[in-house]
C-alpha cells in the first residue's frame, strides 16, 4: 500500500515538474527526470515482489490518479480568478496543460511502465529469480526507452527543434537509466527488505499479461 501511494504521488509530482526544462550545465532536460525514475525503482520492486499482476493494479491506479488531477487541474484553470490575484498567468501555464501534453504524459506513462513491468516479470522467470540487478536495469533501460520515444514527439514536435528533441530524449533516457543505477543498492535491500517482512516472493507462473485485465489480482 505504502509502495503504491508513493508510486502516484511519484507520477502526478512528475506530470507538474514536467512543464519546466531546465539546464544543467550543457545538458537540457525536463525537471521531471528529478522524481520520474523513482516511479520505476517501485515498479521494479512491486513486480520482484508481488509479481506483474499487482504491478498492473497499481499502474492502473496511477493512470487513474493521473487522470483525475489532470481534470481537476483543467477545472481549476477554467474557473474564473478573483480580479486581485495576480497568479493566473502562471497557474494556467502549469495546471492548464494542452491536450497533446496530456496524452503524450498519459500514453508514454501507460506503455513505459507496462514494458518495465513485464520485462522485469518474465526475466524473473528466465533467470529463476536471480540476477535481480541485471533484471532492474534492463527493465528501466527498457521501459525509459519507450517513455522517452512516445513522450517528447508528441509532447514538443514542432515546438522544439527536432535535434535538439532527439539529444532531450537521449539525455533523459540515459540519466533516468543511471539513476536506476546509481540507486540500485538501496533498491536491494528495499527489495529484500520487503520480501522478508511479507514474506512474499511472487513467480507469475502461467498468467496473462493482458494489461486490462486488472481484476486478475
Amino acid at each position: 500500500m505504502l509502495l503504491g501511494i508513493l508510486f502516484n504521488v511519484c507520477l502526478i509530482a512528475a506530470n507538474l515538474l514536467e512543464t519546466k526544462v531546465i539546464q544543467l550545465g550543457s545538458l537540457t532536460v525536463t525537471a521531471g527526470l528529478l522524481v520520474f525514475p523513482i516511479s520505476y525503482i517501485i515498479n521494479d520492486c512491486i513486480a520482484e515482489v508481488w509479481g506483474f499482476r499487482k504491478a498492473r493494479l497499481i499502474i492502473w491506479s496511477g493512470f487513474a490518479m493521473n487522470f483525475f488531477v489532470v481534470g481537476l487541474g483543467l477545472a481549476a484553470v477554467a474557473l474564473p480568478a478573483a480580479p486581485f490575484w495576480e497568479g493566473e498567468e502562471h497557474f494556467n501555464f502549469v495546471f492548464g496543460m494542452a491536450p497533446r501534453i496530456v496524452v503524450a504524459s498519459l500514453l508514454a506513462f501507460l506503455t513505459g511502465s507496462f514494458l518495465n513491468a513485464y520485462v522485469m516479470s518474465r526475466m524473473k522467470l528466465a533467470s529463476r529469480g536471480r540476477r535481480f540487478s541485471l533484471r532492474a536495469i534492463v527493465s528501466t533501460v527498457v521501459g525509459e526507452t519507450a517513455d522517452s520515444l512516445i513522450f517528447f514527439p508528441i509532447a514538443f514536435g514542432g515546438i522544439i527543434a527536432w535535434r535538439e528533441l532527439l539529444v532531450m530524449m537521449a539525455l533523459q533516457i540515459v540519466l533516468k537509466s543511471l539513476y536506476e543505477v546509481i540507486v540500485l543498492p538501496l533498491t536491494i535491500r528495499v527489495v529484500k527488505a520487503v520480501k522478508r517482512l511479507d514474506g512474499s516472493d511472487v513467480y507469475d507462473e502461467g498468467i496473462s499479461y493482458k494489461i486490462w485485465k486488472i481484476r486478475e489480482v
